[in-house]
């Protein structure tokens, strides 16, 4: 598989990544080897988790894999923090919350450093450079030897990587940003990738396959294994069902058929080959699955598909997000 540089550093990782966020909960250990096992055997490197997938399991299972099915240093491992199960406060970058929640993530996964660690959401109850400050003790001690943060918004992803870069040397540059980035979720464009760009912050997709709505199975009806028909992934997959993603999913279709590929291969060339993009991160329920999303590596879409693509998808953008001249 491709490496790609995450962002402006020297880090290089597979161009699709393999998430985790069922495991320890619709995944087991046994499908959780078998995903891991493929996606290494692909050449597939960055391997994304967080604190929070499965209670602490999904990170528990990859440690337990890892050095019995794979070799760690095959492996770059992404993990999160800040999230908490708190109705009351949904997230903490507090430095005490983050440094103890990192030093909780390297137990379960077994290993003394992870190769990224993001903070996993924008905490508006404490101060911006405390929170980067977690990141700086964390490179800084060797826990991790790279930083990054997610789901932030534009003004937020540029305030913080603004901060970073005002002290090399002694703060640690961001070096990626994960939000949900598909043909059904083009967001990031407004303000997040022009911010990355310019930043030079690698930018990892989540939900590629607009959360699975984009390889078409939910065209005609919802499968009843799938996570639509599921209680607790239902309300994630529900946004997506609407007019509008039945359009794109068509033109999806369409694209499919003429160029003798599936849905979820043209959805996820798409992004993935979208400027910025470092790696989109596919969680698969099992290997079947995960194979299916690798076979993309050999597909590099027209650009007039892509044009087509872009068309039929495209988000409304308005002022101040483009240039106003143009009004």
């Amino acid at each position: 598989m491709e490496q790609r540089h995450l962002g402006r550093t020297g880090l290089r990782v597979s161009r699709i990544g393999l998430g985790t966020l069922t495991w320890g909960r619709g995944t087991d250990e046994h499908d959780a080897a078998d995903l891991l096992k493929a996606f290494w055997e692909a050449g597939g490197t960055l391997v994304d988790t967080a604190d929070v997938y499965g209670d602490g399991e999904a990170e528990y299972l990859l440690g337990q894999l890892i050095e019995g099915l794979v070799p760690r240093r095959d492996l770059v491992i992404s993990t999160k923090a800040g999230s908490v199960p708190d109705p009351d406060r949904r997230f903490d970058g507090s430095r005490g919350h983050l440094l103890a929640a990192l030093d909780a993530s390297l137990a379960r996964l077994g290993t003394d450093y992870v190769d990224v660690w993001h903070i996993h959401a924008f905490d508006p109850f404490t101060p911006l450079e405390e929170t980067l400050q977690a990141l700086d003790l964390a490179v800084s001690s060797g826990r991790a030897r790279y930083a990054g943060v997610s789901n932030y918004c534009g003004w937020q992803l540029a305030k913080a990587a603004t901060w970073q870069l005002a002290a090399p040397g002694t703060r640690t540059r961001l070096a990626s940003t994960q939000l949900e980035y598909s043909l059904l979720q083009r967001g990031v464009e407004r303000e997040v990738l022009p911010a990355a760009l310019d930043l030079g912050i690698g930018l990892l997709p989540s939900s590629p396959l607009g959360r699975g709505v984009l390889t078409g199975k939910y065209r005609h009806a919802t499968p009843a294994d799938s996570r639509g028909a599921s209680e607790h992934m239902a309300p994630f997959v529900a946004p997506y069902l609407d007019d509008t993603a039945t359009r794109i999913v068509d033109a999806v279709t369409t694209a499919a058929d003429g160029l003798a590929v599936t849905p979820l291969q043209i959805a996820l060339a798409w992004v993935r080959d979208r400027p910025g993009v470092a790696a989109p991160i596919v969680g698969a329920r099992n290997a079947q699955q995960l194979t299916a999303a690798l076979s993309v590596e050999a597909l590099s879409l027209p650009d007039e598909i892509c044009r087509a693509l872009d068309d039929v998808s495209a988000p409304l953008h308005r002022y101040p997000d483009h240039d106003w001249s143009t009004l």
